[in-house]
């Protein structure tokens, strides 16, 4: 396949892997940059993105947005400074992002992420051939997250990749086997897949999120 250039957009460490990690582990060939907006300063999962970068072979780098458990909403403009503040200066292939309806209910930094995103897109601040957003729902809680069956593009993950994936997700960020990011760790990736612009901003208003 041809190389491209890629541009992985997240809000915590983990999401990388938890929502398109198998896809990253399918295009080694492909140069990947990974942002993940929160937990600069967290002594705990910083250096273990950054384990998880080297198994990658990913560059990236990490923000500091404001991540507390109240979960307070954001001023979309300080969320879309965030994002441009840790990009290289450089044009991409393709951007792999949060859905502005989140992966699971319910998460404010993901769906802040990928509205910033799509709106940074539509503005022409970030360059991009293809944008890509996760595409994943838990039933409002009913289930663990899982591919949306009526997604643009549906990854089924080799026995291989999955286990590779699940190994970052147990071994590197170090969650239990019983816990929600393990049992969740997805063995099928999907996402919304968008070519233009002003078709990403009209689905984004269409959504009405």
């Amino acid at each position: 396949m041809e190389k491209k250039n890629v541009l992985v957009i997240v809000a915590h460490p983990d999401d990388e892997t938890l929502w398109c990690g198998g896809t990253v582990l399918m295009h080694p060939e492909h140069t990947w940059f990974i942002a993940c907006l929160c937990r600069k300063n967290d002594r705990d999962r910083a250096p273990k993105f950054k384990k998880a970068l080297a198994a990658y072979n990913a560059k990236g780098r990490m923000g500091n947005l404001n991540d507390g458990v109240e979960q307070k909403p954001l001023n979309k403009n300080v969320v879309k400074k965030a994002i441009l503040n840790l990009l290289p200066e450089q044009k991409f292939d393709l951007v792999l992002t949060h859905s502005p309806t989140g992966e699971y209910t319910r998460h404010l930094r993901h769906e802040e992420i990928g509205r910033a995103v799509i709106e940074l897109w539509n503005e022409q601040k970030i360059s991009t051939n293809q944008l890509w957003t996760f595409a994943f729902e838990d039933g409002y809680k009913k289930y663990y997250p899982q591919a949306i069956k009526g997604a643009s593009i549906h990854h089924m993950l080799s026995k291989n990749i999955w286990q590779e994936k699940y190994r970052i997700i147990t071994e590197i960020y170090g969650f239990d086997k019983t816990g929600f990011e393990a049992k969740t760790t997805p063995k099928e990736e999907a996402f919304w897949k968008f070519e233009n612009r002003i078709d990403a901003q009209k689905w984004l208003e269409h959504e009405g999120i």
